[in-house]
């Protein structure tokens, strides 16, 4: 079973965001709040978070270190923010993605025009200009 580390410090995240070429600009301590680690918390292994707005949430920095893929830890860390979010009565979670579209199927997420996007999610700095615009965009009903 794998344990979760919440509130995770910017500091111990940013090297394992950095190495997968995820954004870590608009970060800050607050964004935290919602964002979970696997492995130790002075050097993680997994990482995921949500940004909540109401009912919708954006799934934020999905990220497992190379050297401790291929064991579930990514479907283990989606699991357990969806769990998170239902808990806090998120009834849908957006995310984009450059490289990940296919392990986001098997999780049960699905390509939507970005033009659903609801405003919340729109007004985001990932949907708004960090993720590239040829990132797909996808939603899962919680």
């Amino acid at each position: 079973m794998t344990a979760f580390n919440s509130h995770p410090k910017l500091a111990t995240v940013a090297p394992l965001l950095l190495a997968a070429n995820l954004p870590t600009v608009d970060l800050t301590p607050a964004h935290l709040e919602h964002f979970f680690t696997t492995g130790p918390q002075a050097t993680p292994t997994g990482l995921v978070g949500l940004e909540i707005y109401g009912p919708n949430a954006l799934l934020r920095s999905l990220v497992v270190d190379p050297s401790a893929r291929a064991q579930g830890l990514g479907s283990a860390l989606v699991a357990h923010i969806e769990q998170y979010a239902r808990e806090r009565d998120v009834r849908s979670i957006y995310l984009l993605t450059t490289t990940a579209e296919a392990f986001f199927e098997r999780q049960g997420y699905r390509s939507v025009d970005r033009e659903l996007a609801p405003p919340a999610i729109r007004a985001t700095p990932e949907f708004a200009g960090l993720c590239p615009a040829s990132s797909a965009f996808m939603a899962k009903a919680l």
